[in-house]
């Protein structure tokens, strides 16, 4: 059973590479899961937002989670988005992706139906009881309108089957605040590409990164300086990625990422309705800066790796 002290590290939000009739494109996707453990990343978070998880169909959902735990064969956590509106539907996808080998659940805050703080925490509980498995909670107010009050998620902590956050709140006092009084037995995640030194200076155990997709190894090397006090060397390395990530997040992700996969031989950029392909020039300027960091830091040409 999936354990907080087992969150940690660089877990990339995984983008899901589909088809032109929208399945799931497996070989995209072995080579995808193929690429990341070959950078040594320390677990899997597919079928989030990056994911597409809204445009999949449920099948393709749980088939996918099902490549994901086939690939990692306990390597890590394969830890699976649940970003349903409702509590049934959503607790069914949870019972799904358990069935197909995933290890835990992250599971949105609701979103629509506008909860009281009140109806969060006991939507959070009443999973928690009925989940197969361990359940991570996602907060992301830029998407669903609803921050989760720290008091909130220091109680929720302490219930034995919620045993961590991915916290994409842009609000770093918020982010203070949770760190501060969550159970010792549950484990801040950061969901945020560029807060990630700070969210580990402040007592994150790590990230669910998005570019780090495509610079694993890059990201690796930002949460080992900051895991080991150099937080001013952990900064400075992640100035540089600055024009990585304002290009990767210049549209909706994963938009832009999916573009350039191919450079780490992941040649799926197809998207899911309502989204679409990136812009071609922003495409091309996201191009040329990964070329640029591939080689230094993934110890590999994109060339090599694309053929």
């Amino acid at each position: 059973m999936l354990t907080s002290a087992q969150l940690k590290g660089i877990l990339p939000a995984t983008p899901t590479p589909v088809n032109a009739d929208d399945t799931i494109n497996v070989a995209a996707s072995k080579a995808l899961f193929s690429w990341l453990l070959q950078q040594g990343v320390d677990g899997l978070v597919p079928l989030g937002g990056t994911g597409e998880y809204g445009a999949l169909a449920r099948a393709e959902r749980i088939k996918f989670a099902g490549l994901a735990a086939e690939a990692m064969q306990g390597k890590g956590p394969v830890i699976a988005g649940v970003l349903d509106t409702g509590f049934h539907d959503a607790l069914q996808a949870g019972r799904e992706f358990a069935q197909a080998g995933a290890d835990g659940l992250l599971v949105v805050t609701p979103y629509y139906t506008n909860p009281t703080q009140a109806g969060i925490r006991d939507y959070f509980l009443r999973y928690a009881d009925a989940s197969p498995l361990p359940i991570l909670i996602y907060e992301i107010p830029y998407r669903t309108r609803h921050a989760v009050q720290p008091e909130i998620l220091h109680e929720l902590s302490k219930h034995e089957r919620i045993i961590g956050m991915k916290a994409c709140n842009l609000d770093m006092y918020h982010f203070l605040q949770v760190v501060a009084g969550v159970a010792p037995d549950f484990t801040v995640l950061s969901g945020e590409d560029s807060l990630f030194p700070l969210h580990l200076a402040a007592g994150a155990k790590g990230g669910i990164i998005v570019t780090a997709n495509l610079l694993p190894r890059a990201w690796r090397k930002v949460f080992d300086l900051a895991t080991a006090g150099r937080t001013q060397e952990a900064l400075a390395l992640h100035r540089r990625f600055i024009p990585l990530m304002n290009m990767a997040f210049a549209e909706t992700n994963p938009g832009p990422m999916k573009a350039v996969m191919d450079l780490v031989g992941v040649d799926a950029p197809r998207m899911l309705a309502p989204l679409v392909s990136a812009n071609p020039e922003l495409a091309k300027r996201l191009r040329a800066e990964v070329t640029r960091l591939l080689p230094e830091f993934e110890g590999t040409a994109p060339a090599a790796l694309a053929s």
